[in-house]
């Protein structure tokens, strides 16, 4: 939890970690421990577990936990550690904030609560619960729209960060670029802020964005890495040059509901033993497999493979 006492250090491009499931569907702790470890030795910037990517609504308390630990012993305060702890429910969301907290993670990263729909006050309140109870833990705003039915208003952002010092940024995953301008506008520019929409990572970079939290770092940790490492010593011809050759990857995530197809393509390059989401998801159909194949076949020295990690 080195980064802890100063987020302003969490800068970079992160990991929005797969769970790894067997094909029982049990969590894969062993394969999520070679994960990490492949993800740091291709370059990964820091890692979080608990986000869309992760499947945490079809996880338990305790297997989110387990989870969590994982990570953190294998971050070890290397790289910085942003967990997410958020659920529809505040009970749950407390508990796994305060196990974040215990585990010695650097920022919790709290989604908006799905499903239920709540009003601005609500979003307020329910923030602001949270940061009173662990005044001591960074807290990061994840808002994802179009997986929980509710956008945070920037207004809303502006008044937890004016009244929580420990509220420090906002993950943007949504399409509304505006929003992301309009909440550095309300909240400043020490505000901060990762993109978790692929293509819109390297733009965020122009406005003054903080970093990425990508899910696309599953598949190409290095070259995500070197987008953002590109931007930051002002080199943006060479950190175009790799957003545009990422573009097939960007596709390959969604040809399916995500992260089915990344994860399908993890077991089939042999860095995961499986590719098993848990149900409502399912795996890559024929056709779906078909249009990720051609897609990274477009794509083809930016995934590592499994013997890159031992060649290192």
């Amino acid at each position: 939890m080195k980064f802890r006492s100063d987020p302003a250090r969490l800068r970079g491009a992160f990991t929005a970690l797969v769970t790894p499931f067997t094909p029982e569907f049990d969590v894969d702790l062993d394969g999520l421990r070679s994960f990490c470890r492949w993800q740091l030795a291709n370059g990964s910037h820091g890692l979080s577990i608990g986000g869309s990517t992760g499947e945490p609504g079809v996880q338990s308390v305790d297997e989110r936990v387990a989870a969590m630990r994982v990570v953190a012993e294998e971050t070890a305060d290397g790289v910085p550690f942003l967990p997410g702890t958020g659920s529809l429910k505040l009970d749950e969301t407390l508990a796994l904030t305060g196990a974040a907290q215990d585990l010695g993670a650097d920022a919790a990263l709290v989604v908006t609560p799905y499903y239920a729909r709540p009003t601005q006050e609500a979003l307020y309140q329910w923030y602001s619960r949270i940061a009173r109870e662990y005044p001591d833990l960074p807290l990061v705003v994840y808002n994802v729209p179009v997986r929980t039915s509710v956008e945070i208003a920037p207004e809303t952002v502006y008044r937890l960060r004016r009244d929580h010092d420990n509220i420090v940024g906002i993950k943007e995953t949504t399409k509304d670029f505006e929003h992301f301008s309009h909440v550095y506008h309300l909240c400043g520019r020490d505000f901060l802020m990762w993109s978790g929409i692929e293509l819109l990572c390297l733009p965020l970079l122009a406005l003054g964005g903080t970093g990425f939290i990508s899910a696309l770092s599953n598949l190409a940790p290095g070259a995500v890495a070197q987008m953002y490492d590109h931007y930051a010593a002002g080199r943006h011809e060479q950190a175009t040059e790799l957003h545009y050759r990422l573009h097939p990857l960007v596709d390959l995530l969604f040809v399916e509901t995500n992260p089915a197809p990344a994860k399908w393509l993890l077991e089939q390059q042999g860095v995961l033993p499986s590719g098993a989401v848990r149900p409502p998801l399912i795996p890559p159909t024929e056709t779906g497999r078909q249009q990720i194949l051609s897609l990274f076949d477009q794509a083809r020295g930016l995934v590592p493979g499994p013997l890159e990690v031992a060649a290192r």
